[in-house]
């Protein structure tokens, strides 16, 4: 064992767990209404990115390349998943106190 390793042993440890069970833990502990707010952020921010999108792109060929990037690349898309998980974690610290 790790001189260190007793540090981690907590299962409420801030640094312990993955970035989705942690947003997940923050989630269920936040006002709802903060939460709810959140995630209409959230939603927003997909509506402008789909709007975007579809200025260049129909629907159909907008969901072949989610497809083929999808496949392409698990591992960069599992790690932007993580990162936004800790980014949406980090918005919802950030308003607790507000």
């Amino acid at each position: 064992m790790n001189k260190y390793d007793a540090l981690f042993e907590d299962e409420n440890d801030i640094f312990g767990g993955t970035p989705k069970s942690k947003f997940w833990d923050i989630v269920n502990q936040a006002n709802d209404d903060l939460v709810k707010d959140q995630f209409d952020i959230i939603f927003q921010k997909f509506a402008v990115m789909e709007i975007m999108l579809r200025e260049h792109y129909s629907d159909e060929e907008i969901d072949k390349k989610m497809k083929n990037l999808f496949y392409a690349d698990i591992d960069e898309l599992e790690n932007h998943k993580k990162s936004l998980y800790i980014e949406f974690t980090g918005d919802i610290i950030c308003r607790l106190d507000s």
